[in-house]
């Protein structure tokens, strides 16, 4: 166990953690056929000369640098040199548009940003230019730009390759930045509104990140050989935290995954031992393996269940019953394995968070033997607040207990309230809403639970996000949401029916279920030929009435529509961490679902 709370800021943290890993792998990443790594020695002499090249260029301590990148080993190094430099690092989503860049650059006032390729920085580039306060713009990539006005654009390598990159001078630069001071403005993605920018400081990631080391190290034997896959933007809290901070303070290996569509290749390649994943990814998951099993046919099926059933009982029992005993020694050699090896063979756990995880998508990772942890956490607070423990009781209808040094208390209105040193000291330029949310200390989450007899978070819902209906009945959306897109004719789903006497639905098909759908039938495969027919429209209602026979009344959803297009974060109806934007959703089907009440 290392003294985790020694650590004065980030930069002090990663630097210590270089010394000590010295020529060892830290950051990888593929290029064409190969990983290649980046050694901690290296990243920290890079991160010097980042901070270096910045301080040359005119940054001063507490000015903010917006960094806007996928998900790489130049972002952990931008992050760090922009921090070492004393600035702050204002990321921001790959995803943002012009409108969104321009609105973080004028409210957080950044003076520089980074950005990686050409791509981002057509977008980036018109909104730095419009900024009144920003004169300087870095690609790490060759930027091609035609004239330029307003901020001046240079390479990465033109600014800092040439600089000394003296890791022992920005130690001592170091020392005095302490625990309290700012590290990162980071904007919420806005479910309900304009993004806010949220003052994460040095200590708030760092008690954040020690709780969850706190977890790892008491729970599992960490060795020199553990390996984080990055795959959540960089610019979310989450990741963020989780998936660059905490393997930092682990001594891990950091390996950049190269995008969803080869999430499942580089997985086996990299082998990682944790993983930091939304709930969207276990669904998608759970179907494609669910699939794959299926097309086995026969003893692959009947493992399926049986596995499926025994995970059941052994979560019940808090231990495999002795008569299964046999038939689970059977499975841990054959379907199991299987699946371990579609991970990587070595996974110690796959932290769940950003969303509700629905319970049977994490009881049947449990049955298969991946280990899957669902946490509870806030930008607001760094984001970690909470997390289920790998070997005692894992609850899959909880959150688990807070972190070590994490308070948490229910308000008399059923509200979770936060406190301790991962807290944000408020939001950038919001002092209004800085005091709604933060009052004698504590942080009003927004959240809706309890905590049950074991100290385990139960989270129902968003506060604000409730919906009552005209009879005064709260119901909770998310709840039915996840329970509708677990069927295998539903991708995704939102209901509605605020101040409304019954809830109604927005369903969006599952495009792989309707394709066979159509061929069944003798119809076209094309998705606007399908959505207006009766007999489809039948089907997935069929879908919505098996979950509503598990849903009480007032839960119970009685007639939906169906949506053209899949939300996305492309079409600004689900945030980077894949939660649904409902106010911009009801701005496209507001009508259609009003109609639904005539």
């Amino acid at each position: 166990m290392m003294d985790v709370e020694r650590w004065p800021n980030l930069v002090t943290m990663f630097l210590d953690q270089a010394a000590q890993k010295g020529d060892r792998p830290f950051l990888w990443a593929k290029a064409d056929t190969a990983w290649t790594s980046i050694s901690w020695r290296e990243a920290a002499r890079q991160v010097a000369q980042v901070a270096e090249g910045l301080r040359e260029a005119g940054v001063k301590p507490g000015d903010r640098v917006v960094l806007v990148s996928e998900n790489r080993p130049e972002w952990c190094i931008a992050d760090l040199g922009i921090m070492a430099a004393g600035a702050v690092t204002v990321p921001t989503y790959t995803t943002n548009t012009e409108r969104d860049h321009l609105h973080i650059f004028e409210d957080s006032r950044a003076v520089a940003a980074i950005v990686s390729n050409q791509k981002l920085a057509k977008i980036v580039l018109p909104a730095a230019y419009q900024a009144d306060a920003c004169d300087l713009v870095i690609g790490m990539e060759h930027l091609r730009i035609g004239q330029s006005s307003g901020a001046s654009v240079r390479e990465w390598q033109e600014m800092f390759a040439g600089m000394p990159g003296d890791v022992d001078a920005l130690r001592d630069r170091m020392a005095p930045i302490g625990r309290d001071e700012l590290a990162c403005i980071i904007y919420t993605s806005g479910t309900g509104g304009a993004p806010r920018g949220v003052r994460q400081h040095h200590g708030a990631i760092l008690c954040s990140v020690a709780g969850a080391y706190d977890i790892l190290s008491n729970d599992f034997v960490l060795t020199e050989d553990e390996a984080f896959l990055s795959f959540l933007p960089l610019s979310h809290a989450y990741e963020h935290s989780a998936g660059q901070f905490l393997p930092i303070m682990t001594g891990a290996q950091i390996y950049y995954s190269q995008g969803l569509d080869k999430l499942a290749t580089n997985i086996e390649e990299t082998r990682p031992t944790v993983m930091v994943v939304v709930p969207r990814l276990f669904e998608v998951l759970r179907s494609r393996i669910s699939k794959a099993i299926e097309k086995q046919g026969g003893a692959a099926n009947w493992m399926l269940a049986r596995a499926l059933n025994m995970g059941r009982r052994r979560y019940q029992a808090g231990k495999t019953p002795l008569v299964d005993l046999p038939l689970n020694a059977v499975l841990e050699r054959t379907i199991r394995k299987k699946v371990r090896q579609r991970f990587g063979g070595r996974l110690k756990a796959m932290v769940s968070g950003g969303a509700p995880l629905n319970p049977e998508v994490g009881m049947f990772f449990h049955a298969l033997g991946i280990p899957l942890l669902q946490g509870y956490g806030q930008t607001e607070a760094a984001p970690i607040i909470s997390c289920n423990r790998p070997y005692r009781t894992i609850k899959m209808d909880t959150v688990g207990p807070p972190l070590k040094g994490v308070e948490v208390r229910i308000a008399g209105d059923g509200e979770i309230l936060v406190k301790g040193e991962l807290v944000m000291h408020g939001y950038w330029n919001n002092a209004a809403e800085t005091a709604r949310v933060l009052q004698g200390g504590w942080l009003h989450t927004g959240d809706i639970g309890h905590i049950d007899e074991d100290g385990h978070i139960v989270i129902t819902d968003r506060k604000k996000d409730l919906i009552v209906n005209d009879k005064g009945d709260n119901v909770a959306p998310q709840r039915i949401e996840g329970m509708l897109t677990l069927q295998p004719e539903i991708l995704q789903a939102m209901v509605a029916g605020d101040k409304r006497p019954y809830l109604v639905g927005l369903v969006v098909p599952d495009p792989e279920w309707a394709m066979e759908w159509a061929n069944e039938h003798g119809h076209p495969a094309d998705m606007s030929r399908l959505l207006p027919l009766p007999e489809f429209q039948r089907a997935i209602m069929a879908a919505v009435d098996r979950v509503n026979k598990g849903l009480n009344v007032v839960e119970r959803v009685r007639r939906i529509i169906l949506a053209e297009t899949q939300f996305t974060v492309e079409n600004e109806q689900m945030t980077p961490s894949m939660k649904i934007r409902r106010h911009v959703i009801r701005g496209v089907y507001g009508a259609r679902l009003d109609a639904l009440y005539k």
